[in-house]
């Protein structure tokens, strides 16, 4: 029996990590969490502008692949990366293989990793930490934006794809893979890796929110997902280095802007008080 047999099934593995999550982080029904992002979502037009936002940027993400698929552009950079890096995915992954670990880092890949951004989104909403609600918003743009376009211009193939020594462990565990899950990325959509930036994005965000639990499930996650992407057989260190450079950038800059914002809306809100209190005098 395998853990993932369709994405139906990952769907409501997701559903149901993200219940545990927020009961365990939140300490509170978690159906109050969602009750709060649909209130948001209906009174601040600010909030609903930020989440279409990124709803749009995750969408823009299969346009590239339809984008790709029409382009005439045909160079490979793995040759050039296998240079660099020789064997090391295929020494690693032979190194550590195991069932166990095999089906742990396929749920953590397919499952928490979509669970970290999800799952933060309703904290913060939660718990009306907007600062940071905005900030990862920024942040998951910002990730997407700078890889787009590497996506289109710097195509490198999954390891798998490329090294005859290298399996995709993955199918083990989720054996509809590549017919399922394989339409949400491309075959050569590899540097930067979206799934450590985007993780080492929510580690730094959880860092800062404040809540014990949330920053080491979030950082012990992260730290799990890039060893995974090893594991797997998915991507080469020079991926995960890009992913963790454009991930650490991207929350800074996510942050900083959010800061930004909310010190100049502040000063754009302090004249308007003045004016309503002349008035009333």
């Amino acid at each position: 029996m395998y853990p993932l047999q369709s994405m139906t099934h990952a769907t409501v593995y997701i559903v149901i990590s993200i219940y545990f999550l927020l009961l365990v982080t939140l300490r509170t029904n978690p159906f109050n969490a969602a009750g709060a992002f649909v209130q948001e979502i209906f009174t601040r037009r600010k909030y609903l502008l930020h989440f279409v936002a990124v709803m749009a940027i995750l969408f823009f993400n299969k346009i590239e692949l339809w984008v790709e698929s029409h382009m005439k552009y045909t160079a490979d950079f793995t040759p050039k990366v296998y240079a660099l890096e020789g064997n090391f995915v295929a020494a690693f992954q032979q190194f550590f293989q195991s069932d166990i670990l095999t089906m742990i880092t396929s749920m953590f890949y397919v499952v928490i990793f979509p669970c970290l951004m999800i799952a933060s989104i309703l904290i913060y909403t939660y718990q009306k930490k907007h600062r940071l609600f905005y900030a990862l918003c920024y942040t998951v743009m910002i990730n997407y934006i700078v890889a787009i376009p590497f996506y289109l211009f710097f195509p490198v193939l999954e390891v798998w794809a490329f090294h005859p020594k290298v399996d995709l462990l993955i199918t083990q565990a989720f054996p509809a893979f590549e017919s399922e899950y394989r339409p949400l990325s491309g075959l050569d959509n590899c540097f930067p890796s979206l799934h450590t930036s985007i993780s080492v994005s929510m580690a730094i965000l959880a860092a800062h929110s404040g809540n014990r639990f949330w920053k080491w499930f979030s950082i012990l996650s992260c730290s799990i997902i890039i060893f995974a992407i090893f594991y797997l057989g998915i991507h080469w260190v020079t991926d995960m280095i890009g992913g963790v450079i454009l991930g650490t950038f991207a929350a800074r800059v996510g942050i900083r802007i959010s800061e930004e914002r909310t010190v100049l809306g502040g000063l754009l809100v302090q004249p308007r008080r003045l004016k309503q209190q002349k008035v009333g005098e």
